[in-house]
């Protein structure tokens, strides 16, 4: 088939719509389809058409509706659908148009009304085992990473303000990654590097460096107000970093109900027990990674590929 794929992500951007469009290309097309990128949809003839994030593609749906009726539209909802204000902003008549709508986890279903959730089909991310060179991890310190790009809905300094005065024998140090999505937030980033001892801003890194910087962190943290279903968390899960996390359903989603590495939302002082935690007791790392597994068996390439072929064999009548 001959797939648009449409992203309000411009090209070579690393914002997380772009990434997922680009991961989602290569799948398509290793399942033998022609598949274009674009952020709008521009009048072509495809035969099927991928809509990343419901609200911001809107437009490209109804036109591509418009001019090709009969041909089937999937959806994929971003945490800004989900967790947003997704019918009050015109978003029931996309997933109206909608053959299918795709999550990232088992808990987005829960947000939408009943006429939309038997559309719903959840395909986990995937994610490859980093392949590093040298020492795992870092004999000096015990280095926590927080890895994303410096949004509001992020809470991205949450585990910098939780290190602050920590008991001097500690050897945290948290390293941030990601872009800046604002001044204020580079200003907070460039305030907090010069002040903080514990605390480095590493800015953005290509995505080779930042997976191997993960694997070799001892901690990961994601501690943001919402998500979609982080891709970060397969990844730090694929590679057995143990991970603690805020406990909102895009985390929930992934990890399960039970992951002992919860806090709050916003709750520094439970982010720092845990952190010291997870400094002192080993046994407790290892308890996070093997909390980790049930997320780690779905988290195979091959499986992510097969549920979008099964995927596009509903859409398409008789199959691909």
């Amino acid at each position: 088939m001959y797939i648009g794929l449409v992203t309000p992500a411009p090209p070579y951007s690393r914002n997380g719509n772009r990434v997922t469009a680009n991961r989602w290309a290569g799948i398509l097309r290793s399942l033998g389809h022609r598949v274009s990128i674009s952020q709008d949809y521009g009048g072509q003839d495809f035969d099927l058409l991928v809509a990343i994030h419901a609200l911001r593609s809107a437009e490209s749906v109804a036109a591509f509706k418009a001019r090709r009726p009969a041909s089937p539209v999937v959806v994929l909802l971003a945490g800004t659908d989900v967790y947003g204000p997704l019918y009050e902003e015109g978003g029931g008549p996309v997933l109206d148009a909608a053959e299918r709508v795709v999550t990232l986890q088992r808990l987005a279903v829960d947000e939408l009304k009943e006429e939309h959730k038997g559309k719903v089909r959840t395909i986990v991310q995937s994610a490859r085992p980093t392949p590093t060179s040298g020492p795992s991890q870092n004999a000096r310190h015990f280095d926590v990473s927080v890895v994303g790009h410096l949004r509001p809905v992020k809470d991205p300094f949450l585990t910098a303000d939780a290190t602050r005065r920590l008991p001097r024998e500690s050897r945290i140090r948290v390293l941030q990654l990601g872009d800046s999505m604002g001044r204020a937030m580079t200003r907070r980033a460039n305030a907090l590097a010069s002040s903080h001892p514990r605390y480095a801003w590493l800015r953005g890194l290509p995505s080779w460096r930042a997976r191997r910087l993960l694997k070799r962190s001892q901690v990961m943290v994601i501690s943001s107000l919402s998500e979609g279903g982080a891709n970060v968390v397969s990844e730090a899960a694929v590679d057995g970093v143990p991970i603690l996390a805020s406990r909102m359903p895009g985390n929930v989603g992934l990890l399960g109900d039970d992951y002992p590495g919860y806090f709050p939302v916003g709750d520094r002082a439970e982010l720092r027990r845990l952190l010291l935690c997870c400094e002192s007791d080993p046994a407790f790392l290892d308890c996070l990674r093997e909390a980790e597994e049930p997320l780690r068996s779905l988290l195979d390439p091959q499986r992510e590929c097969a549920d979008w072929a099964a995927l596009l064999d509903e859409v398409v009548s008789g199959g691909v």
